[in-house]
């Protein structure tokens, strides 16, 4: 799979894939990020891929749909991501957008910092009265 750290980090969240998740972090990784509701720290793959991104934010009841958009980029020798994705929770559909700044090792993510937008209801558009 080609693309960044970051952009295949995307794709596996889009794909709730723990295996690829968990591969693309170092161990340990120095994670934290930022939910409406949350702080969250970890310090390995699996605290990381299982129990935090598809454990709680992401769970199994939660369908991914869609990867809406993936942007990757640099803020000097920092890395960045930014994706959204399309969830369908509890009978409605929700669009998320997280930010992820990173440091690699070259091959695996050591060190990353997310912020949450949040689940934002998307509202179909309908045509306006006639």
């Amino acid at each position: 799979m080609m693309g960044t750290a970051g952009e295949r980090f995307a794709r596996a969240v889009a794909a709730q894939d723990a295996a690829t998740l968990g591969a693309l972090l170092a161990n340990p990784i120095d994670f934290q990020a930022l939910t409406p509701e949350r702080h969250w720290q970890a310090a390995t793959p699996d605290e990381v891929a299982r129990e935090i991104i598809l454990g709680h934010w992401f769970s199994a009841e939660d369908e991914i749909r869609e990867l809406y958009s993936v942007t990757a980029g640099r803020v000097l020798e920092r890395e960045h991501v930014a994706y959204r994705v399309r969830v369908h929770r509890s009978g409605r559909d929700y669009l998320v957008e997280q930010q992820a700044y990173y440091d690699t090792d070259g091959a695996r993510i050591t060190w990353m910092r997310v912020p949450c937008s949040g689940y934002q209801p998307v509202r179909e558009e309908r045509p306006a009265p006639r």
